[in-house]
C-alpha cells in the first residue's frame, strides 16, 4: 500500500498541478471550509480521545489551523514570487533572484498530544509549497486520526494528500520509502530513529522534538502574575505540551511565596475537586499515566499528587526539590507536575540548566533587564518569553522550533512556507557584453586578481 502511495504521488506532482499557486489556493481553501463546518466534531474527537476541553481543543487546536489556513491563503501568491537580490559585480550585467520550489512528496508523522493541529499545521505549509503530502497521525490518538482522515478524504484526491493510519510497523513502513522531506513532532528518541531513516536516502528533514524546559523565576518577579501564567503554561493539556514550563528554578527569598500562589491559581483555576473540572484533560496514553505516577514515589509534594488509574487522571502536582537524579528530573516530564527548586546565588542555575542540553523553551520571570540580557545570551534554546510562558508560539511571524535535542528547523506562517522550499538560485546574464578577463590565457596581473574580493 506505502509503495502504490508514493508512486500515485510520484505520477501527481509530475504533473507540475502542484506548482499553480492558484490550484494550491483552490484546495487550502476547500481545507479551510471543511474544518470550519467540522469544528464541533473535531472537538468531540480530542474529548472522546483524553477528554480535551473544548476551549482548549478550540483555542490551541483548530483556531491554530483556521488562523495558519488564513494567513497562508492571503500570502502565498506573494511568497510564491522570485524574490530579487542584488547582483554580483562579477556578473554584471545579470539579474540575480532566488526562486522558491516544492521540493516533491513530503511525509508528515504526527505526535498525539496536540494530534489536530501538530497534523495540518506543518501540512498547511508543505502544500502552500507546492508538494504532495502523507500524513501519518498518531494511533495513539485514534478519534482524532480518524476525523482528520476523513476531512483528508473529503477534500483532497489522495494522489494530492492521503492519509495513513496505524501504528509503529505503518511508520517504519513509511520511513523505508524515499521522501524529499520528512517532517517529524515527537520525542528525541524517535526523532532519532526518523533522521537515520532519512540519512539513507540523504532527505532533508524537520523534527520537532521536546526538553526539559527551565522557568527562572527571580526575587524581582511580579510573583502573583508570575504564578498565574506559569499555572496556565504547564497545566493545559494535561501538562502534556512540548513549550511547557518543565522546572521552577527560584530564588530562595521568594520561593514560599511563590509555591502559594501558584497553589491557589490551581485552586483558581480547577476548583477543589480537580477530578471534575471540566477543564483538565487526562493522560493520553496508559504507558505515560503510568510513568507519571512512578515519578512522583519518595518525592515531597507541596500540592495534588492524586493519580486514578482507571481515569488516566493525575492531579496538578508541586513537587518540592527533587533531587538532580531523581527519575523526575532525568527528562521531560510531559504532564501536570511542577518541580519546585530553590537557588540562592545565580551561578547554580547553571549547574540545572546545562544538566539537560538545549531546551525547546525557556521562562524568565524578572524585572532585571540586564538579568534577562545575561540569561539569554547565556543559554541556547528553541525560543522563550520573558513574564509569561508557552505565548510565543501563538504569534505566525516567528518561527517555531527546537535546537540541538530540541530539533531541527522551525515552522508557521512564511517560515512553514519557506521550510518546504527549495530556494533555487539563479543568475541570468546579459549578451551584449562579456568580459574577457576570466577566460585563459590568464593576462591579468595577480595583485589586481587579490582585489576580487571587492567585486564579490
Amino acid at each position: 500500500m506505502v509503495k502504490d502511495i508514493v508512486t500515485a504521488q510520484n505520477a501527481f506532482f509530475s504533473t507540475q498541478k502542484t506548482k499553480d499557486v492558484a490550484f494550491r489556493k483552490e484546495y487550502l481553501k476547500r481545507l479551510k471550509q471543511e474544518i470550519t463546518s467540522r469544528e464541533d466534531a473535531i472537538c468531540d474527537a480530542l474529548y472522546a480521545d483524553f477528554k480535551k476541553p473544548k476551549f482548549e481543543s478550540l483555542a490551541t487546536e483548530t483556531q491554530l489551523v483556521l488562523a495558519e489556513l488564513n494567513h497562508t491563503i492571503k500570502n502565498v501568491g506573494r511568497w510564491s514570487q522570485p524574490e530579487p537580490v542584488e547582483s554580483s559585480w562579477t556578473n554584471f550585467p545579470s539579474k540575480d533572484w532566488i526562486q522558491s520550489e516544492p521540493y516533491g512528496k513530503v511525509l508528515i508523522i504526527s505526535p498525539w498530544n496536540y494530534p489536530f493541529m501538530l497534523t495540518l499545521a506543518p501540512m498547511v505549509g508543505a502544500l502552500a509549497a507546492g508538494n504532495t503530502v502523507v500524513l501519518k497521525p498518531s494511533e495513539l490518538s485514534p478519534n482524532t486520526s480518524r476525523i482528520i482522515a476523513e476531512i483528508i478524504q473529503k477534500v483532497f484526491p489522495p494522489e494530492y494528500v492521503t492519509v495513513v493510519e496505524g501504528g509503529v510497523e505503518v511508520s517504519q513502513a513509511l520511513l523505508a520509502e524515499k521522501w524529499e522531506y520528512i517532517f517529524f513532532t515527537g520525542s528525541t528518541r524517535v526523532g532519532q530513529i526518523v533522521y537515520k531513516s532519512a540519512a539513507e536516502h540523504l532527505t532533508p528533514v524537520t523534527l520537532e522534538l521536546g526538553g526539559k524546559n527551565p522557568c527562572v523565576v527571580d526575587e524581582t518577579a511580579a510573583l502573583k502574575l508570575a504564578a498565574k501564567r506559569i499555572v496556565w503554561g504547564k497545566f493545559i493539556n494535561a501538562g502534556q505540551t512540548c513549550l511547557a514550563p518543565d522546572y521552577i528554578l527560584v530564588h530562595f527569598s521568594v520561593k514560599g511565596k511563590l509555591a502559594e500562589e501558584l497553589k491557589r491559581y490551581i485552586t483558581e483555576f480547577y476548583g477543589t475537586d480537580i477530578q471534575k473540572s471540566p477543564d483538565f484533560a487526562r493522560i493520553t496514553t496508559k504507558k505515560h499515566y503510568q510513568e507519571l505516577k512512578e515519578m512522583l514515589e519518595g518525592e515531597t509534594l507541596l500540592f495534588g499528587g492524586t493519580c486514578v488509574d482507571q481515569d488516566n487522571y493525575v492531579e496538578p502536582t508541586l513537587v518540592d526539590e527533587p533531587k538532580l537524579n531523581s527519575a523526575l528530573m532525568k527528562g521531560e516530564i510531559f504532564g501536570p507536575i511542577l518541580p519546585i527548586i530553590a537557588y540562592e546565588k545565580e551561578e547554580e542555575l547553571h549547574q540545572y540548566i546545562s544538566n539537560y542540553g538545549k531546551p525547546l523553551a525557556f521562562y524568565l520571570f524578572s524585572t532585571r533587564k540586564k538579568f534577562q540580557n545575561k540569561l539569554l545570551s547565556q543559554y541556547s534554546f528553541g525560543g522563550g518569553t520573558i513574564n509569561d510562558t508557552v505565548v510565543h508560539i501563538s504569534n505566525k511571524r516567528l518561527p517555531f522550533g527546537g535546537v540541538g535535542a530540541s530539533g531541527i528547523g522551525g515552522y508557521h506562517g512564511k517560515h512553514s512556507f519557506d521550510l518546504f522550499s527549495h530556494k533555487k538560485s539563479m543568475v541570468k546574464r546579459a549578451n551584449w557584453v562579456d568580459v574577457p578577463l576570466r577566460y585563459a590565457p590568464y593576462k591579468l596581473p595577480i595583485r589586481w586578481v587579490k582585489r576580487f574580493k571587492h567585486l564579490f
